[in-house]
């Protein structure tokens, strides 16, 4: 039965319940009730906006229960608006809002909440102030007043993801590439339709009424999802491409935002000694003026000197002594190079482990070793790789840091210090041969799965119809 507001007691929650959507087919759903939210949101993906009986509608998928990742829910509700909402992060995101009936014990009412990505939560469903205003009373130090609901009634609910053939694009430049390859066949083989994409071929319309993308002189469909694999060499305009693809409104494995923060290799140290992530001691200065002063914040020699430029292991120097640093950021700002300087962790004997993150897990973790004779790891210095077994604090380090940089999918690397893994890089474009040929694991699989489950159809101003 449903009361109006002034009839309805004032319910009283603790700070977890189990609530349930009646009209989303949702019968069990633990909520985190926070007072400190002002919107309420709800876990979900694979947005489409529908038309029923002349009302906007909106389909969408939903994993109620964090412990049971197969459960898939497919809803449908009335869409209200777009919003802009400030996560507490800081981040702003343009979300679907849907009206639906909420209950809790034995009450229930009509509430507005906001559709978004809440993976990495502990919680599917946050249920904000707004929603409780004359309604609930919080109880901070209890937990599930309401009693408990059975997670078992989605037992028998169907899972079936709608018929519905995703459309991706793959930007890279190499088409002939491993990764690429890999993507490619992961994708055919979970019938999804994808197309490789050269980034440096695509020309784009920037106006708000009609966004597009070209391709070799074709209007590129519109694709539900990117994939981009953006090298360093176009980083500036592959960037500018997936930015353009976000416009209209496909979903992006990593944003272009977060992809162009992690490749500032400057600005990815300052965001990750922010959030207190471990790294080894690191120094930058612009006057030769004050390089030896720089230096002696570090610490004594040897130095690892690293171009901000740089990528797999070019640009990178070890110097030996105070001197040689000297002489060789000298000479780089002379070039009106920039150069970041750290300490030389001598401890991980040439060492470095490279985890990569989907999502909220590490797929695998393997070892890379410098070749003899130099103290590069990477591969492309003919650096040897070996499987590894990482520790619960690695791991949960490497998912912190991706996080950090607000990518989806990262390759984070480290070294084992003695006092601690500490982090070295966040790449956003890792290769996926060595590491699936060592640790067996089919990243490409898990990235499509990945792909195919939040991949969100067009939203908002922009969306345009399907080809």
């Amino acid at each position: 039965m449903t009361t109006s507001d002034e009839e309805m007691p004032k319910i009283s929650v603790g700070h977890e319940e189990w609530i349930s959507f009646p009209d989303l087919g949702l019968p069990a759903v633990l909520a985190k009730v926070d007072t400190g939210a002002k919107t309420s949101s709800l876990h979900a993906f694979s947005y489409e906006e529908i038309e029923e009986d002349g009302q906007r509608m909106i389909r969408f998928g939903v994993q109620p229960v964090v412990e049971r990742p197969d459960v898939q829910i497919w809803c449908t509700a009335p869409l209200v608006a777009y919003r802009e909402i400030i996560s507490s992060n800081g981040q702003a995101e343009m979300r679907p809002i849907v009206r639906t009936m909420l209950k809790v014990g034995e009450h229930q009412w009509e509430i507005e909440l906001s559709l978004t990505d809440r993976e990495s939560m502990n919680y599917r469903k946050l249920l904000g102030r707004t929603a409780m205003e004359g309604r609930i009373v919080v109880d901070p130090m209890a937990v599930r007043i309401n009693g408990d609901l059975d997670i078992s009634a989605y037992d028998d609910l169907s899972p079936d993801m709608p018929e519905r053939r995703l459309r991706v694009a793959l930007l890279s430049r190499e088409p002939n590439s491993y990764s690429t390859k890999k993507i490619v066949a992961a994708a055919q083989k979970h019938d999804i339709e994808i197309d490789v994409i050269n980034t440096t071929r695509c020309y784009m319309n920037i106006t708000a009424d009609n966004p597009a993308i070209h391709h070799q002189g074709k209007e590129l469909p519109y694709y539900d999802a990117i994939i981009p694999r953006i090298g360093a060499s176009v980083n500036y305009y592959g960037l500018a491409v997936v930015r353009q693809f976000e416009m209209i409104g496909s979903f992006s494995l990593n944003n272009g935002a977060a992809i162009g923060a992690a490749r500032d290799k400057l600005n990815a140290h300052q965001a990750l000694a922010k959030a207190g992530i471990p790294m080894p001691v690191t120094g930058f200065a612009h006057s030769p003026l004050d390089v030896k002063a720089m230096l002696g914040i570090i610490g004594k020699a040897p130095f690892v000197l690293k171009l901000l430029e740089g990528a797999h292991g070019r640009g990178v120097v070890l110097a030996e002594t105070m001197k040689a640093a000297e002489s060789v950021i000298a000479a780089f700002r002379h070039l009106r190079a920039n150069i970041l300087v750290q300490k030389f962790v001598a401890e991980a004997n040439g060492a470095d482990i490279r985890c990569i993150v989907l999502g909220n897990k590490v797929l695998g973790a393997v070892q890379r070793r410098a070749a003899d004779g130099d103290f590069r790891s990477n591969l492309h210095q003919r650096g040897k790789i070996v499987k590894v077994k990482i520790t619960k604090k690695e791991r949960l380090l490497a998912i912190k840091a991706a996080k950090v940089m607000g990518l989806r999918f990262a390759g984070v690397d480290m070294l084992r210090s003695d006092d601690g893994p500490k982090v070295l890089e966040v790449n956003s474009t890792p290769g996926l041969e060595g590491l699936e040929t060592v640790t067996g694991v089919d990243i490409a699989g898990e990235v499509v799965e990945y792909v195919a489950r939040y991949a969100r159809l067009p939203a908002g101003v922009a969306r345009r119809k399907r080809a």
